[in-house]
């Protein structure tokens, strides 16, 4: 279950009655647009239906029975998300719509890149200064994977951006090869690797390309400086890092 500061009430009102529920405000959406995958128990902060959420005045038997059928939360709950409206204070929407900023700006710094600089990946405070320019404004209700075309739409006359992937060969000396390519290939989605007859480790792995900086950080760390690493661009252009 989640707390009551995370939830939002969902409300129906049907047969002249009210029915109200207290749900994670992103699953919520979920359910209502069918798309929900997880557990019930989990993204709701109470087992129950109220009639009024906020004093804890929950409706009769009688009521639940001839509205939805059944007395059971868990058959009810869902069913009063999809056919109600889901009420949200004030202080809930400015902070979902912060959280869901912090979430934006996350997704399209592992992700982007300037082109104009050699594809280097864009630090999230010019993120958050272009997005402030562009005048985008997350909405809080919507999934953040949602926004990101127009985020980028509203990006692209303030600064040059692109999404791209990167992929880079890293070689680990014999020493650092056991730990060291157990965390490295984590990172990302691994191509190929190769154990070599002094033992050294390479690998080549893809990621968004917003994490370069990231993953060569991680590699120098996991190595003590000592990893070696290649931006492929393609067959005949391998840019050394």
């Amino acid at each position: 279950m989640i707390s009551l500061d995370e939830a939002v009430t969902a409300r129906l009102e049907s047969h002249g009655e009210r029915f109200e529920v207290l749900v994670d405000p992103d699953a919520a959406l979920s359910i209502k647009r069918d798309d929900f995958d997880g557990e019930l128990e989990d993204v709701i902060a109470a087992e129950d239906v109220f009639e009024n959420a906020s004093r804890g005045d929950r409706p009769t038997e009688s009521d639940l029975e001839d509205v939805f059928g059944t007395t059971d939360p868990l058959e009810i709950i869902p069913e009063v998300i999809e056919r109600g409206e889901i009420q949200i204070t004030a202080e809930q929407r400015r902070e979902m719509q912060e959280k869901k900023h912090k979430q934006l700006v996350n997704q399209i710094t592992r992700n982007a890149v300037n082109p104009q600089m050699d594809d280097a990946p864009h630090p999230p405070d010019r993120i958050e200064s272009a997005l402030e320019d562009a005048g985008f404004s997350v909405d809080p209700m919507e999934p953040v994977e949602e926004q990101v075309d127009d985020a980028l739409d509203a990006l692209r006359p303030v600064i040059p951006i692109r999404f791209d992937e990167v992929t880079v060969a890293v070689q680990v000396p014999a020493d650092k090869a056991g730990s060291a390519q157990a965390k490295l290939r984590e990172f990302g989605e691994l191509q190929r690797e190769e154990w070599q007859a002094d033992g050294s480790w390479i690998g080549v792995l893809k990621f968004p390309a917003g994490l370069q900086n990231e993953f060569f950080e991680r590699a120098n760390e996991v190595t003590s400086g000592e990893a070696e690493t290649q931006i492929l661009k393609d067959e005949d252009d391998i840019k050394t890092r």
